[in-house]
Formats: C-alpha cells, structure tokens, sequence
C-alpha cells in the first residue's frame, strides 16, 4: 500500500513537472491585422492577462499585416509546432478571406485551434436624425426603390458587406435592392455614414457604440441571441424575425500551427478554461464590447467550419468566389 501510494506521488510529480515545462520561453501572438483593431484589442487583452496562468511568462504581441490576414495567418500556419508562436484568428483569417480565395495558401482548418475568445455583436446602423426607426421600414423602403439606397463596407469580401448581402438573402431581397460603396478602412464605414455619403451600414459594434450612445447614429438590430446591456432598446434580429442572422457576428480565437505539442495545447487548454472566470480579462472584454466565448478545442473547430461554410455559400450565391 505504500509503495503503490509512493508510486502515485511520483507519477504525479513527474506529470506536474512535464506540466511545468512549457512555457521556458516567451510567447509570441501574431495579430494578422494592424494595432487598434478588433483582433489586435483581443491579443493584446489576452496576453495581459494569460500570463497569471502561465507560471508568469512573458507574451509578446507581434502584428504581422498584409493580404487580408493570410501573412501573419501563414506565419503560425508554418512555425515550429511547440507552442511558442500563436494566432491570434479572425473572422477574416479563418471564414471570410479562405471561403472567397482558393488561392489563399493556407486552409481553415490546417491550424491548431485551442479556443474561441470572445464574440463581436454585430449591429445594423443609420445616421441619428434618418428617418428610418426600424430594420422592417428599412427593409420596406429598400423593397419599394431597388437601388435607391446604398451602403458602406470596407470591401466586397469583409463582413461590412457580406453581412447585409446574407440579411437580403433572409428577407427576399436580391443583391441589387441596395448598393455597397466601398471604402479603405473600417473606420470609413463610419465616416460615410455620418457624412450621410450612404444611407445604411453593418458592422462590429466595437467600432460603432460611442457613436451609438451619443446619438448620433441609430442602431435598428443586433444580431445578439439576447438584448445587449448597453443598448437595451435595440431589438435582436432573432425578436425581428430573422434568426440565421445571428450566424453573422465578429469573433477572435486563438490558435497554433498544425500537430502544436501536447504539453502546450494542455497548458493552454487549463490555461483558458481559468481565463473564463478571470474579472481582469472579462472586463478588458467588455471595455472592448466583446462577448466571452471561451470554447473546447471541438467546439471551436465546430464553430470555425459553420462560419465557413456560411460564407463560402455566400461566395458563390454572389459569385465573387475566386
């Protein structure tokens, strides 16, 4: 009896001290896209806060831009598999830009996938002092002057215009009942609007709330399963009639390069699963207008293939699959 309880404790020592091993090194996240953006915002929330879990060790934000995502996607997607090299994914990265592009060198699914990180609630917005109240006068007035109205996005393969493009197809419309003017940037989507150079747009709401709760924008839906806490008088698209809608949302996960070392995956795997309970890093979420969404890696790769397959459906109903 006492051996085998002797055995035990060693057993357990040795598998803590494998355990312990990983990380001896810092930690570097690739964000694919610039500083200040929605997938930048959520890395660097985490590598803030990550490390508390991680025996103190040191995670560096590195942003790797270009290409819509696929150089800094590419980077991990070919790095050591030990752990030390992490994507910082996107909505654009992993669904939007391999759906539209087969020439994209890299799969959706050819990468280590450890966790969803948070949801962006994706919201439906006009000028403050348009009259259009509601995303049904909106979809009326849209129905009775096809090509009247316009929209802005920041591109044809961005969630800015695929996002209405998926919300005509719900309600009957085709895609030339509104017209997208697209621009450089996400922060143009804004400027347009505001400028009253379109009439409508969609987007992340991180980059629209402060506009929101000044007033002087109006948002008509969200695509939330419940009401957000900071704009309670919007309905959901779900209360609007329109469910599928709530597929269309922004989100970052965390993933590494394909076949990542067992001992990294299980120390981030234990690592994210205390994350989800730490007040530090859910506030940093909520500042940012995030929704927590850590996952298992099963359900994050579920999550990844549907966001996929949505917009690779989507790609070819429009036809500007390449």
């Amino acid at each position: 009896m006492f051996a085998r309880t002797l055995a035990a404790l060693a057993a357990a020592a040795i598998a803590a001290a494998a355990h312990a091993q990983y990380p001896q090194k810092p930690i570097t996240f690739i964000v694919a896209f610039g500083a200040g953006g929605d997938s930048d915002l959520s890395g660097r929330n985490l590598a803030q806060h990550a490390p508390k879990y991680l025996g103190n060790a040191t995670i560096v934000v590195v942003n790797r831009v270009g290409a819509s995502g696929a150089i800094g996607s590419q980077a991990v997607r070919t790095a050591a598999p030990d752990g030390y090299t992490l994507l910082v994914a996107r909505i654009a990265t992993h669904a939007i830009l391999p759906a539209m592009d087969t020439k994209v060198p890299y799969k959706w699914n050819e990468f280590t996938m450890l966790s969803l990180l948070e949801l962006n609630p994706y919201v439906c917005v006009v000028k403050g002092d348009s009259p259009v109240k509601s995303m049904p006068e909106l979809v009326d007035l849209m129905r009775k002057n096809p090509g009247k109205l316009n929209f802005s996005t920041s591109g044809i393969g961005t969630v800015q215009n695929l996002g209405p493009q998926y919300f005509f197809t719900l309600t009957g419309l085709t895609k030339d009942h509104a017209v997208g003017i697209h621009y450089k940037s996400g922060g143009d989507v804004t400027t347009a609007l505001l400028g009253e150079q379109v009439h409508f747009a969609c987007n992340n709401l991180t980059t629209l709330l402060s506009h929101i709760k000044a007033g002087t924008l109006r948002a008509l839906m969200v695509t939330t399963p419940e009401r957000l806490k900071d704009l309670p008088e919007v309905p959901t698209s779900r209360e609007l009639g329109w469910p599928d809608m709530e597929r269309i949302t922004g989100w970052s996960a965390l993933m590494g390069p394909p076949g990542m070392a067992k001992e990294a995956v299980d120390r981030w795997t234990d690592a994210l699963g205390k994350i989800a309970t730490d007040p530090d890093w859910l506030a940093g979420n909520a500042k940012l207008g995030g929704i927590p969404a850590i996952r298992s890696q099963a359900d994050t790769e579920k999550f990844v293939r549907e966001q996929y397959e949505l917009y690779e459906k989507l790609a070819i109903t429009l036809g500007i699959r390449q």
